[in-house]
């Protein structure tokens, strides 16, 4: 008996400094060697300072920037808040909702039918990413707002649009905030325009 309790206690002892601490300090430190960026959440960076992330959203709602899918996140794009509607697709309010979301952006851009993730949140609500319909379909007004041809506007969508992993795994996507960070640099609007949009671009 007594035997077996040292096993125990002398198992338990080497298991939680095995598993607890040395494990985690060998795949975080290879993580940071090898996997720097991805490692530390993607950030990205203006002027030095941390302005988001890849892989997290955040919304745009100016018109001079490209807007991402709707949020249910908190009150939008909360990352302490991820979530979804929770609403079933037969509720009325998220019908309600979507219906008005639809005839809004139809009166934005009448020529075209309106991408389903323009009107449809994610489950996480924290999606950083939407189809290159969505990102099309709001070329005219980025190009109106930027004072620039719409080929200009879709030549900095294409750069930051990602096809499928290994060729056949997911969707192509476009990063909403890459692309909203190279219209400032490549296309940047004139200095009152600008400081109306940034403060309401990010909420």
């Amino acid at each position: 008996m007594k035997q077996n309790l040292k096993i125990a206690i002398l198992m338990t002892i080497v298991t939680t400094v095995l598993l607890g601490v040395i494990y985690p300090l060998v795949v975080t430190g290879l993580a940071q060697m090898l996997f720097h960026d991805k490692a530390n959440g993607q950030l990205l960076t203006r002027d030095g300072v941390v302005i988001g992330s890849r892989i997290i959203g955040q919304g745009f709602s100016a018109p001079g920037y490209l807007h991402p899918r709707p949020s249910a996140a908190g009150n939008g794009y909360d990352a302490a808040n991820s979530n979804g509607s929770q609403y079933g697709p037969t509720n009325q309010k998220l019908i309600d909702r979507v219906n008005a979301d639809v005839a809004r952006l139809h009166a934005e851009n009448p020529s075209q039918l309106v991408p389903v993730d323009l009107v449809t949140a994610s489950a996480s609500g924290l999606d950083p990413d939407i189809t290159p319909a969505a990102a099309d379909f709001q070329v005219p007004r980025l190009a109106h707002e930027r004072g620039v041809s719409e080929q200009q506007i879709r030549e900095v969508i294409q750069r930051h649009t990602m096809g499928r992993q290994l060729g056949f795994l997911g969707e192509p996507r476009v990063n909403v905030l890459e692309v909203n960070l190279d219209l400032d640099q490549q296309f940047p609007m004139n200095k009152r325009a600008a400081i109306a949009q940034q403060s309401v671009a990010v909420r």
